[in-house]
């Protein structure tokens, strides 16, 4: 009996993923360009490298198990039954293009269970190897927290499949209560949805008093989970979901007045400064901005005014794949809370703060710094696309990399593929050692040069990406085109390959970057290039500061380092 097919894997998993801080976009497939669906992450926690993970597909004997190793207490000796044919998983993404992504929201902590077996991570991933869809995804998930329990905190998390996007969110019971409480809802096709460690489903529609099973209602709970693969149905839910919140003091309201988020996630100013101010910026970027500008109060504390964002908006205009990795880079700019707009940005407009999230002057005020969707400690970002009129194979791409989205390009990796490209697989990527087999130490390298003189070095870092980026997506027609022949072992051959090769071209075009870099930008100065971009000999320029930090030096320092004659020339 085979009992440790993924003990290696969930172990590696769960040592290398702890509880973070994390960002999931998400686009219905009618509010996209191509009529693709697509969501995004981020994966943000100090301490871990980021890395490609790759389970193969398998067909597997009755009575066969799989070893756990979850988040809490070590489990050894526990199992969870295997199913007789599991998928293909690259990342988080299954070889029918099922994507399963998360984010983080804690809620009410005492609601977790450390002797559950499953953390969520574990479950991600046992679900993309036993579903072919969305809607089973939630199935797996369901019932494998009732039969296994829960162990993690609470999460949000996004799955998605080329016709469909959900969004699910999930809480323990609590000490000795194994199963957990959850709600999903089906994202409208027309409309994009995001989440980033707070949860976002408040109230959702619920099982009329005269529901039957034969005839489904647009609502599930789920004791009624068989019926979920009907297309009409959009919501399905716990059946205790409410009651357990009663039972706990959580809520004391009508049934249709329950909201999953004050219930299970209470709101207070730092969670949702920290967590809904990216979602409201997403959403900014493609709605009316005076609009979304109505939602400051509720980021600025002000919860009387508004106490939460829409669940989901439609876009004035659809988005591209493109457009989608720009919002991953994010930084709050050209907004109120633009991050680059005054000194606490540095000598060079650094959009980014180092830790900790708040802290206190000589004086005891209290401060804090705001938290965007592109960040320093990201483990790995990944854009996914799904894609319903495609092969699954060519059709399911997740645009990877490690480190922060801002700061490098994204790779496009195919669904089918199961040979992982060297600079992404674990063993490469050290967390304590530098190497320049790795793609998180590569683009790390980079980017802590980047960082302290943002807008002095960005640009030379836009050139390499962009040129990275465009020679992607302009390949893509031909690798389309490629595969329509070919039998599908050829198919995964030539994608395999491809794949391989697309990576290794950004760790060659990012060595280069990192050494013009240190050469062009040695000792705080600019060497002068030529027309043809090549150093010259001799002349640099000196950049000096961005105008916000020169403004701000007066007021802080006073005289001293005015210049003197000035001084004296105007009191003249």
């Amino acid at each position: 009996m085979k009992k440790n097919l993924l003990t290696t894997l969930l172990l590696l998993v769960a040592t290398l993923f702890p509880a973070a801080a994390c960002t999931n976009l998400i686009v219905g497939k009618k509010a996209s360009a191509d009529g693709s669906v697509m969501c995004t992450y981020n994966c943000d926690g100090f301490g871990f490298s980021g890395s490609l993970f790759h389970s193969p597909a398998g067909r597997h004997a009755p009575g066969e198990q799989i070893a756990i190793h979850g988040w809490g207490p070590a489990h050894e000796g526990q199992f969870v039954k295997q199913v007789e044919y599991t998928y293909n998983v690259v990342g988080l993404m299954n070889e029918k293009q099922l994507t399963i992504v998360e984010t983080t929201f804690d809620g009410r902590l005492e609601l977790q269970n450390r002797e559950g077996l499953l953390d969520y991570f574990s479950l991600m991933r046992l679900a993309l190897q036993r579903a072919a869809n969305a809607r089973e995804a939630i199935k797996c998930m369901a019932e494998l927290v009732e039969e296994y329990g829960y162990n993690s905190s609470g999460e949000s998390i996004t799955i998605c499949d080329p016709n469909e996007a959900w969004i699910m969110e999930i809480i323990g019971k609590g000490k000795d209560r194994k199963g957990a409480v959850w709600v999903a809802l089906r994202i409208p096709d027309d409309c994009i949805c995001a989440h980033a460690n707070l949860s976002r489903i408040r109230q959702f529609p619920q099982e009329p008093q005269n529901f039957s099973p034969k005839i489904p209602h647009k609502s599930l709970s789920s004791k009624h989970l068989q019926y979920i693969t009907r297309p009409e149905v959009e919501c399905v839910y716990a059946a205790d979901v409410i009651e357990f919140a009663r039972e706990k003091g959580y809520f004391s309201g009508k049934d249709a007045d329950f909201s999953f988020r004050d219930a299970y996630c209470p709101i207070d100013f730092e969670n949702v400064r920290y967590a809904d101010a990216r979602v409201w910026s997403f959403f900014r970027h493609h709605y009316d901005e005076a609009e979304m500008d109505k939602y400051l109060p509720y980021l600025n504390g002000d919860f009387d005014k508004c106490d939460h964002l829409p669940l989901w908006i439609k876009p004035d205009a659809p988005l591209s794949l493109r457009d989608l990795q720009e919002d991953m880079r994010d930084h709050f700019e050209n907004t109120p809370l633009d991050m680059t707009a005054d000194m606490t940005a540095g000598p060079w407009g650094m959009p980014i703060r180092p830790l900790p999230m708040h802290f206190r002057d000589t004086a005891g005020v209290s401060y804090f710094r705001e938290r965007p969707i592109a960040t320093q400690q990201s483990g790995f970002t990944m854009t996914c696309q799904m894609r319903s009129w495609l092969p699954d194979d060519v059709g399911g791409v997740t645009w990877f990399n490690c480190d922060d989205a801002d700061m490098v390009a994204y790779v496009p990796l195919y669904c089918c593929i199961t040979q992982v490209p060297d600079c992404f697989r674990p063993e490469n990527n050290p967390r304590t050692e530098f190497s320049f087999e790795s793609a998180f130490w590569m683009n790390n390298w980079v980017a802590n040069m980047v960082y302290p003189r943002y807008s002095m070095m960005i640009e030379d870092l836009r050139k390499a990406q962009c040129e990275l980026e465009d020679y992607y997506f302009a390949d893509q027609d031909s690798v389309q085109k490629a595969i329509e022949t070919m039998t599908p072992a050829d198919r995964r051959d030539y994608l395999n390959k491809k794949s391989i090769a697309y990576a290794y071209k950004m760790m060659k075009r990012w060595d280069k970057l990192a050494k013009y870099l240190i050469v062009r930008y040695n000792d705080q100065v600019v060497r002068k290039v030529d027309k043809d971009g090549n150093f010259q000999r001799w002349g640099y320029d000196t950049p000096g500061y961005d105008i916000q930090f020169i403004n701000a030096i007066g007021p802080s320092t006073g005289d001293r380092y005015r210049l003197k004659e000035v001084i004296e020339r105007r009191e003249r």
